[in-house]
């Protein structure tokens, strides 16, 4: 009867690991990136000195192809060649998926908030630096014990302090426009916040990709995190400039940064076939057939604005592809389905958020 017993419970717990390899979770956000250039790539009625190309010829050379697939491929081939083919996307309309904010605001703070807790609150209504009441998901994994410590934010904007409310959280979350002081800080990292001292601003309250990227890049091998958050935001400020050549630019070495990330975690040890990336973005901007300029903006008046995109890749999600004719998906799924793909019934503990996307996960 024991041996029956232990025979049975191994094979119980052998398959509870076969349903979650995923040990690790990296949640990507590139701000403000359309679904449009996502899934058709860049518009070449964009690409246009009216819309601050000053090479135009250039541009096209570099992104310009025959199809909507050759244009996207160009733009971001790590989300297509490696994330779209051995995981799913969501969200081209033209191909009948839907993906959407549930928040009325469409745009930063709220669109964030919704993504790492899970709902939309209509209490989140601005971009200010308010204190999140809400808890974030991975808040609410650091309070698990196997997760306890293993949680870094790497970002360009000195408002998500405020969104992870870290002087409640105590979760390390990096601005990018301050030194980087948590952790084991490397050689590296003490040039990039040296750089990041010495490097003009040209936004206020945001810096370039790079600054955060790179901080990210050296303190992830340095200090083995379990969950990483990488929210990237030049995209969006070039876009709010109007300016479609730089838009495109830095959309295309996001997708650079998530491809170096993702090489770097096959080969290693802790992270190889236990790590599920989820990428993303906080609002849709508008759609320029509604008018030339709609594209750089986004709010509760901005049609399209509401619209994004979602791409999981990892262990647990199966090679789907891009979804044609599927199900809506929507931006308060999100912290379940990272949550899920850690082994964690995030909706369970809390009953406002979203439902992980059934497809993403296996059972």
């Amino acid at each position: 009867m024991i041996r029956t017993t232990l025979v049975v419970t191994a094979a119980l717990a052998s398959t509870a690991v076969a349903q979650s390899k995923t040990q690790n979770v990296f949640l990507f956000m590139l701000d403000g990136v359309r679904w449009q250039e996502v899934c058709r790539g860049a518009d070449d009625g964009l690409m246009t000195k009216d819309h601050k190309v000053d090479d135009v010829a250039g541009l096209k050379k570099d992104f310009a192809r025959d199809t909507a697939e050759g244009r996207r491929e160009a733009l971001m081939p790590f989300l297509w060649k490696v994330a779209a083919k051995d995981g799913q996307l969501y969200g081209n309309r033209d191909k009948g998926s839907d993906a959407h904010v549930t928040n009325t605001m469409w745009f930063s703070y709220p669109g964030y908030n919704e993504t790492l807790c899970g709902f939309a609150d209509p209490k989140v209504n601005s971009n200010r630096k308010i204190p999140n009441e809400n808890v974030t998901v991975f808040e609410w994994l650091d309070r698990k014990p196997e997760f306890k410590g293993r949680f870094a934010a790497f970002t360009t904007w000195d408002v998500f302090p405020f969104i992870f409310n870290v002087e409640r959280s105590k979760l390390n979350v990096d601005d990018g426009l301050e030194p980087l002081k948590f952790g084991k800080i490397t050689p590296g990292i003490e040039m990039v916040n040296r750089l990041r001292e010495e490097t003009p601003k040209r936004w206020a309250g945001a810096h370039f990709d790079s600054l955060t990227f790179r901080a990210a890049r050296e303190w992830v091998p340095a200090n083995r995190p379990r969950c990483v958050f990488i929210g990237l935001g030049e995209t969006d400020e070039w876009a709010h400039e109007g300016d479609y050549d730089r838009y495109l630019r830095a959309a295309h070495r996001d997708d650079g940064y998530i491809r170096e990330m993702w090489n770097f975690c096959q080969s290693d040890p802790q992270y190889k076939g236990t790590t599920t990336f989820i990428i993303t973005c906080d609002h849709g901007r508008g759609d320029n057939t509604a008018g030339p300029k709609e594209w750089n903006n986004h709010n509760a008046k901005t049609v399209g604005a509401d619209q994004i995109w979602i791409a999981i890749l990892g262990p647990d999600t199966p090679a789907m592809g891009e979804r044609t004719n599927s199900p809506a998906v929507t931006q308060s799924q999100i912290a379940a389905t990272l949550a899920a793909a850690l082994g964690e019934d995030y909706a369970a503990a809390e009953p406002k958020a979203g439902k992980p996307i059934a497809d993403a996960i296996k059972k």
